[in-house]
């Protein structure tokens, strides 16, 4: 996250760079959209997205990520805590921080191994 951003002092968990496709579902709403992870801590998710969603929604989400030669996910049910337009060269969007709401203890232990640096997202998705 940027040094002048207002969420920065709230942070009490550390934070792992991703760069990891996600798709998402705001509740009770019949269409997935996709995303980006941009970070992840044991208690939420900063992402992108083109979709202007309210604060305060509720988003079932599935992060995808390469585990040796295949692809898996974690499944979280997660609230939108917080929102800011984004922008890039080439992209404009919302960048918005989640906390996990629900997570079941399955996907917990694949997203504390993600944290952990045991997967070699590296060889994937390079970070300078």
């Amino acid at each position: 996250m940027e040094k002048d951003s207002p969420h920065l002092e709230r942070r009490g968990y550390p934070r792992m760079s991703l760069d990891l496709p996600l798709e998402y579902r705001v509740m009770n709403a019949p269409y997935a959209h996709g995303g980006l992870v941009v970070n992840a801590s044991e208690v939420g998710l900063l992402i992108n997205s083109i979709k202007n969603i309210p604060i305060g929604s509720k988003l079932n989400i599935a992060v995808l990520f390469p585990k040796g030669f295949e692809l898996t996910n974690f499944e979280v049910f997660a609230e939108i805590i917080w929102k800011d337009l984004y922008w890039e060269e080439d992209w404009e969007g919302y960048r918005y921080g989640l906390k996990f709401i629900k997570i079941l203890e399955e996907d917990r232990g694949k997203l504390e191994q993600l944290l952990s640096g045991q997967f070699q997202l590296g060889e994937i998705s390079p970070h300078p």
